[in-house]
């Protein structure tokens, strides 16, 4: 019992950017759903310092501003990324300005982001 009042003390005590990060494993490796604005969430501390954190961004959009001198390139990354064929591939590439991916985390926008500059892109993350 002690290990079960310990956990809930740990569980009442998460800031806003830890609930979220504990709600993100629940669902992602246990298929866990958290009810929205659950106990964890009201139970929290007040924000106060951790209101900055909390808003920091967590979901990228990976935007392709030009293809370059190497579309031939990019048009094959972007298929390798995104699945699309072809045809497609070639209209995102040409129409500029267009989401490669969106509402990705940042290590996979800042991967996605690295390959198509690797083939010669220009890359924003959103």
């Amino acid at each position: 019992m002690a290990d079960l009042k310990k956990l809930a003390e740990e569980i009442v005590n998460l800031t806003l950017l830890e609930a979220q990060e504990l709600k993100t494993i629940l669902k992602d490796e246990y298929g866990i759903e958290p009810a929205a604005g659950g106990a964890v969430m009201m139970a929290g501390p007040a924000a106060g310092g951790d209101a900055a954190a909390a808003e920091e961004q967590t979901e990228f959009d990976v935007i392709l501003k030009s293809a370059g001198a190497n579309k031939i390139n990019v048009i094959k990354e972007v298929r390798a990324i995104t699945g699309l064929g072809l045809k497609e591939a070639k209209d995102l590439v040409e129409a500029g300005g267009k989401a490669v991916k969106e509402q990705v985390s940042k290590s996979e926008a800042e991967e996605i982001k690295g390959k198509l500059e690797a083939a010669g892109a220009e890359v924003e993350l959103k």
